[in-house]
């Protein structure tokens, strides 16, 4: 189960990510979840929306480098040790994460995965019997 995640690149400014969360809320697009990684120059925002095309749509009609890249989310539990589990059955299938970010409601957590190798992982976790979830269903959470 893939998940469509945007990475758009901020130059290091005051408000950046603040006009970013304007262009989509007017646009009436969501972010369920998301992380922002900087350098000096320029930063990355990763996140994952209600309404992917839109989204794209209306960030490079105000001229935002976008792109498209596709993730996978893990549903976990909440509680030491079920993120241990996940990542040691990933790295002994041989899958390098290349980033991941997560987020945590009450008992249930939610990590995206951006591994090497996006089908293998996806079969090695459904394998495993860890549950994937679709960008859908981040809404009913």
């Amino acid at each position: 189960m893939l998940i469509k995640q945007l990475s758009i690149f901020l130059e290091n400014k005051k408000g950046r990510f603040t006009e970013v969360a304007k262009i989509l809320g007017e646009a009436g697009v969501n972010m369920s979840a998301f992380t922002v990684s900087e350098n000096s120059d320029f930063g990355i925002l990763r996140l994952i929306v209600s309404d992917t095309e839109k989204a794209i749509q209306v960030l490079r009609e105000r001229l935002y480098a976008v792109s498209v890249t596709d993730v996978v989310c893990l549903h976990c539990p909440n509680q030491p040790g079920a993120l241990a589990k996940a990542m040691d059955i990933i790295t002994n299938a041989g899958i390098f994460v290349e980033y991941m970010y997560a987020f945590s409601q009450g008992e249930a957590a939610n990590v995206i995965i951006r591994p090497d190798n996006i089908e293998r992982c996806v079969e090695v976790l459904r394998e495993n019997k860890l549950e994937l979830i679709a960008a859908s269903d981040l809404y009913r959470l």
